[in-house]
C-alpha cells in the first residue's frame, strides 16, 4: 500500500459524480501501533490493518459495492427520451360513434402504425403499447370534467394541469393569451441542468420558405401560421402547404421555457427550439438532448388533410382517411432515423403520444387514445399493457426518470394523484431507474475520513 503518508483514493465516475468516493490521508493514522508515543526513538514500521482499522475502511467497501451495483444499474435505465406528439384520432371507439374521426387500430390508412403492434411483425421487435390509455380526467361512464380542445392537453403533459385553459389559443395573443407561470416538466429539467429541445415543423425558414435561416435567425415560435406557397416543399408529404401550430407545443405555454413575450432571436430560451430539419443533423452528430419533443406540422400529425388528398402506397386518400395517412407516412419516415441514430441505440425511447380523444362522450373508457413506446428497453414484440393511463403517466414517468419532482416534492399536478399508473409496465425491470437518484444517493453514502 505504500509509505506511510501515501493517500489512497478509490476511483470515480467520471460521468456521475465529481469527487472520489473515499480518501484517506495519512494511513499511519489508522493503526495505533504507528502513533508516537513517546520521545524515544523507534524503529520505521510498516501500517498494519488491525481490526479496528478494518471496520473504518467497511463504509468504503459498501460503497464501492454500491457504486458498481448503481453503475450496472443506471446503465440499463432509459438515457434519452423522443416525444412524437400526434392529433385528434382515437386508437379505438365504439363502432357506432359515427361522429369521431376514424380509429387508428385496424385501419387501412395506418399500416405502418398498425405494424408495430402486430406480434411478429420485424417493426415490433422493440415496441410495447397501451391498450387503455384514456383522455385526462376520464371515467368509465365519460361523467367527469371535459379537458379539450388540444391546447389543454399539450399543457397537461408539462405540468399534469390545464390551468382552467379550454381553447387553442396562443399563449400571448391579445386578447385570450394562455402563457403559464407555473412548474413544468421542460422548466425543471432545465433548473436541473438536464438538456430539453424542441423540434417543431415549419419554423425558422426564410421568407419564401425554401430553407433554414441561419442559427442566428432562429426565434421562439410563439404564433401560429399556415398557408401554401410554390417554393415550399414539405419533406415528408411532398406537397406544397405548410401550417406550424403553437397549440401542439406545451413548453411554449410556460414563462420558464418561453422566454416570455419576446419572437425575436434575443429570446433567452432560443437555443431549445429548432426547425425539424435540424434533428437529422442532431441525429448524426450524437448531440440530441435528454428529452426531446417533436412536433410535426398540422397536415403531419393527422390533423388536417391536404387540399388534394395524400396518395400512400399506391392508394388516394381524402377528407379524414388523407389525414391519417399523412400522419403514418410521417411517423414511417421519422421513426427509423431516429432509431438508427446512437441515441437510440444506447437505450433511447420513442414516444408516440396523441392528444385527446374524440366523438360522442369522448371522455368514457370505450374511447381509448393511442400510446406506442419504441426502445431496446420495452418489453418488445408488441407487448400490449392494459393498466389504466393518461397523460399524467407520461409526465409522472419522465419526472421519475430524470429524477426532477415539483417544488415541495411529489409529482406535478393530476401525475401526484394516488393510483397514477407510471409507463414502466411497458418497459424491462429497471428501466427507469433514475441517475439522479442514484448520484444523489450514493454521493450521501460515501465515506470520507480526513
Amino acid at each position: 500500500m505504500g509509505s506511510a503518508s501515501e493517500t489512497l483514493t478509490l476511483p470515480t465516475h467520471q460521468n456521475e459524480f465529481d469527487r472520489p468516493l473515499v480518501r484517506v490521508h495519512n494511513l499511519s493514522q489508522l493503526s495505533p501501533m504507528n502513533q508516537d508515543k513517546s520521545s524515544t526513538t523507534r524503529p520505521t514500521r510498516r501500517p498494519m490493518l488491525t481490526i479496528a482499522s478494518l471496520l473504518m475502511l467497511l463504509p468504503a467497501a459498501y460503497a464501492v459495492g454500491s457504486f458498481l451495483t448503481a453503475k450496472a444499474a443506471v446503465a440499463e435505465s432509459i438515457n434519452h427520451v423522443f416525444v412524437i406528439d400526434m392529433e385528434n384520432h382515437n386508437f379505438v371507439q365504439p363502432s357506432d360513434d359515427t361522429s369521431a374521426p376514424g380509429q387508428i387500430f385496424n385501419n387501412p390508412a395506418a399500416p405502418y402504425i398498425n405494424s408495430l403492434i402486430t406480434p411478429g411483425n420485424p417493426n415490433a421487435a422493440h415496441v410495447s403499447y397501451a391498450s387503455a390509455y384514456h383522455n385526462v380526467l376520464a371515467t368509465p361512464s365519460g361523467d367527469n370534467p371535459s379537458i379539450h380542445p388540444s391546447e389543454p392537453n399539450y399543457i397537461w403533459q408539462e405540468a399534469g394541469d390545464n390551468f382552467g385553459v379550454l381553447n387553442d389559443n396562443d399563449p400571448f395573443v391579445n386578447p385570450g393569451g394562455t402563457n403559464q407561470d407555473a412548474p413544468s416538466l421542460s422548466g425543471l429539467l432545465q433548473e436541473a441542468g438536464i438538456s430539453w429541445k424542441s423540434y417543431q415543423e415549419d419554423i425558422d425558414l426564410t421568407s419564401d420558405l425554401s430553407a433554414v435561416l441561419p442559427k442566428d435567425q432562429w426565434t421562439v415560435p410563439l404564433s401560429s401560421f399556415s398557408g401554401t406557397l410554390d417554393t415550399y416543399t414539405n419533406p415528408y408529404n411532398g406537397s406544397h402547404q405548410y401550417n406550424f401550430a403553437a397549440k401542439h407545443d406545451g413548453q411554449l405555454f410556460f414563462t420558464e421555457t418561453n422566454g416570455g413575450n419576446d419572437p425575436t432571436p434575443s429570446n433567452p430560451q432560443v437555443s431549445h427550439y429548432a426547425p425539424l430539419q435540424q434533428l437529422q443533423t442532431d441525429l448524426k452528430n450524437n448531440t440530441v438532448a435528454r428529452y426531446t419533443l417533436i412536433t410535426p406540422d398540422q397536415y403531419n400529425d393527422m390533423h388536417t388533410a391536404l387540399t388534394n388528398g395524400f396518395t400512400y402506397n399506391g392508394v388516394n386518400y381524402t377528407g379524414d382517411l388523407a389525414a391519417i395517412a399523412q400522419g403514418d407516412n410521417f411517423l414511417s419516415k421519422i421513426i427509423p432515423e431516429i432509431m438508427a441514430s446512437k441515441a437510440y441505440k444506447n437505450n433511447g425511447a420513442i414516444i408516440i403520444w396523441f392528444d385527446e380523444t374524440e366523438g360522442t362522450n369522448a371522455n368514457d373508457f370505450s374511447h381509448t387514445l393511442t400510446e406506442i413506446v419504441i426502445s431496446p428497453l420495452a418489453k418488445g414484440n408488441a407487448y400490449q399493457s392494459t393498466l389504466n393511463y393518461t397523460h399524467s403517466s407520461d409526465l409522472k414517468s419522465w419526472q421519475e426518470l430524470f429524477g426532477v419532482y415539483a417544488p415541495g416534492g411529489g409529482f406535478l399536478g393530476d401525475a401526484n394523484t394516488p393510483g397514477t399508473n407510471d409507463l414502466s409496465d411497458l418497459f424491462k425491470p429497471g428501466a427507469f431507474n433514475s441517475s439522479q437518484r442514484y448520484s444523489h444517493h450514493f454521493r450521501k453514502s460515501f465515506y470520507h475520513v480526513n
